[in-house]
């Protein structure tokens, strides 16, 4: 052990010495992590740091409020290869003023004020790899102010007041963006970039596509047309077989028409969010083999059977499905504004699917038939029990038995199936009775006609669901009574050029109206604010990270709950605490129809007359105060068919459907 102690301090040493001579070179208030790499983030300066070693390959000056530049700045940094000047206050580029630069390979100019480039703004950097020059108010671009750019790679404009772009001479160029500017669709003539590989031109206004625009891109995997106000599938992508990436957005194209798709059998990513689409084609995985991500947001679908395959279908096939907090259901209102993804196949109102084996039909013993009031007769259908429901081999509706011969038991002579289909919700089984009318068999937890009342789950409904706010381009997610879960996946994807996010939330219900603040960094897309008051309203805004709060801010609303929100089910003593108050009221209800009825029964035998109760006997205190207080829930506008009528006396009433709305009494 001895012999290492000499050269671990000697390593030591080495260290120390090498931390001390960085430091040394270090511009003040930058960061030195690396002998090549300057960091100068929200340095308070109004110009490049200076002395800025020789030796430096990446320079990092972002969000330092710089003003302008001069070549003097750069002078000496021949080896420098990356440069960040993003988020300062540049208004415009001087003529060479980056041409001491004759490394640089990466320009980072996006989310300044630069309203217009030269000719020569960028001269001398003919080894530039990567420019980008988004977020600005840039307005005009000198004809040949990227003649000398031919090693180009990438070139982001998007985000800019362009009403006309020069000709691109870039043989090696592979990714050209011109998203939100209003520019006029490129000609051909006017990109000449053969390797092109991803041309995103959303945003823009074009509502069409020229036949020959794509015909010179023989490389082109990637194609951005979203956000347009093309009123159709434009012919011209049928030619872009090789497409890998395709976004339509936000166009009024629809519907669709799925047999336009059958050529892109490459494709790995598809958006085709906002769209008006109710549905979707059932032969997805035929029309896109390969599909690893796909996003559909913004549409109006009708969340019935007919896309019940939706969620298993993603499941399956290993699909992420983008935004999908932004996916929900339009219809049924049973189901509007639920996430798509996360809906049950029940939650469809699919039919249960019913087999019975053929061969098993006169030795099977079927289920006892549900309680009724309508005596089974010759004529009567047997309903199968849950189990026999579904076959999960042939995945396929049954049809009933038909007998084989006269001779069979006519209680069980089951008629094929003739009703309407999807007629019965939530898992109701259909069937024909003796009067050729079609009836519904439910499941335990449903009621009604059609089944289309939800009772026990109805219990739990409000509890087991969080609630969720989308606003815009982030939302908001209520997960307790002390904490909010904010989704900020789609602002950050929207600016990528930001290096954080700063939150600014205030309490609008309590005493407290004081604003506080968070920074937290671009890489965290999802982020909890913890510490928040039960049952209050919160205002919460996010903002790009240095700027002021009201530069690029979104903001949203969410609210706390007043208890405790369970993913699972409702804990006992919660459960009891509501019953015991219920069912005190139903007895008194009770008590005060036994009385009522009573009084009627003794005044009729009192005066041997036919006389009737006045219905404003119900407003006696208890049960008008209860109702006043909302102790009692107000009147389903379906009555379900397990709520009884009492008849006590000549007093006629409904009981308060109170299992059926427990979500809706509070704790005493």
């Amino acid at each position: 052990m001895k012999p290492f102690l000499p050269l671990l301090l000697l390593l030591l040493l080495y260290s120390l010495l090498t931390s001390c001579a960085l430091a040394s070179k270090c511009p003040k208030d930058c960061s030195c992590s690396s002998p090549d790499s300057i960091i100068c983030f929200a340095r308070l300066g109004k110009t490049v740091p200076s002395k800025v070693p020789t030796s430096t390959k990446n320079l990092y000056v972002f969000q330092n409020g710089i003003e302008a530049l001069k070549q003097d700045d750069f002078i000496g940094l021949e080896n420098l290869e990356m440069l960040d000047l993003s988020q300062n206050k540049l208004t415009e580029l001087p003529d060479r003023v980056f041409e001491p630069l004759s490394s640089l390979r990466n320009l980072d100019l996006s989310n300044n004020r630069i309203t217009h480039i030269s000719q020569e703004s960028f001269a001398g950097l003919e080894l530039l790899e990567r420019l980008y020059l988004h977020s600005n108010t840039i307005k005009s671009i000198h004809p040949a102010a990227f003649d000398g750019l031919e090693q180009l790679l990438e070139l982001k404009l998007q985000g800019n007041g362009l009403t006309t772009m020069p000709t691109l001479k870039m043989p090696h160029l592979l990714l050209l963006d011109l998203r939100f500017n209003k520019i006029p669709l490129p000609s051909p003539d006017g990109l000449r970039t053969p390797k092109l590989e991803s041309l995103k031109l959303g945003g823009l206004g074009l509502r069409t596509l020229d036949d020959t625009l794509l015909s010179g891109f023989k490389n082109l995997h990637e194609l951005d047309i979203s956000n347009n106000q093309l009123n159709a599938f434009p012919p011209v992508l049928q030619e872009a077989r090789g497409l890998v990436i395709l976004s339509l957005a936000g166009n009024p194209m629809s519907p669709l028409n799925w047999k336009d798709f059958e050529n892109f059998k490459e494709l790995q990513e598809l958006d085709i969010s906002n769209l008006s689409l109710q549905n979707l084609p059932e032969n997805m995985t035929q029309l896109f083999p390969h599909l690893k991500k796909l996003t559909v947001a913004e549409n109006p679908f009708n969340c019935l059977c007919s896309l019940a395959w939706f969620p298993g279908w993603l499941r399956n096939q290993q699909i992420v499905l983008g935004r999908k907090e932004e996916t929900r259901c339009h219809f049924p209102p049973r189901n509007a504004g639920k996430v798509l993804e996360r809906l049950g196949h029940r939650d469809f109102g699919c039919p249960t699917r019913t087999v019975i084996p053929v061969s098993t039909v006169k030795t099977t013993t079927l289920a006892p038939s549900l309680i009724t009031t309508l005596h089974i007769t010759t004529h009567g259908v047997q309903p199968v029990k849950p189990s026999e429901a579904f076959n999960a081999e042939t995945d396929s509706y049954a049809q009933p038995p038909i007998p084989a011969t006269p001779s069979s038991s006519p209680d069980l002579d089951m008629r094929r199936n003739g009703c309407p289909s999807n007629i019965c919700l939530n898992g109701g089984t259909c069937r024909l009775n003796y009067q050729n009318h079609f009836e519904c068999t439910c499941p335990q937890w449903t009621s009604g006609r059609y089944c289309e009342n939800e009772e026990d789950l109805a219990l739990f409904e409000n509890v087991s669901t969080p609630k969720i706010l989308w606003v815009g381009e982030i939302n908001a997610q209520m997960v307790t009574s002390s904490s909010i879960l904010l989704d900020l996946y789609r602002y950050i994807e929207m600016r990528p050029y930001i290096r954080g996010v700063k939150l600014t939330y205030s309490n609008l219900s309590g005493l407290d109206k004081r604003p506080k603040q968070l920074n937290i960094p671009a890489s965290y897309p999802e982020y909890t604010l913890r510490g928040l008051l039960p049952n209050s309203t919160y205002f919460i805004c996010a903002s790009p990270l240095g700027e002021p709060s009201d530069v690029d801010s979104v903001c949203i609303e969410a609210q706390t709950s007043d208890q405790q929100v369970f993913s699972g089910r409702v804990e006992e003593p919660q459960l009891t605490t509501m019953l015991v108050p219920a069912v005190a009221i139903l007895l008194l209800l009770v008590l005060v129809a036994v009385a009522v009825g009573v009084a009627c029964f003794m005044r009729r035998k009192k005066t041997h007359l036919e006389l009737y109760c006045d219905p404003s006997q119900l407003e006696l205190d208890g049960v008008k105060v209860g109702l006043d207080n909302g102790a009692l829930p107000t009147k389903q506008p379906e009555v379900s068919s397990s709520t009884a009528a009492m008849q006590n006396g000549c007093l006629d009433y409904e009981a308060p459907l109170i299992a059926n709305n427990m979500s809706s009494l509070k704790p005493s």
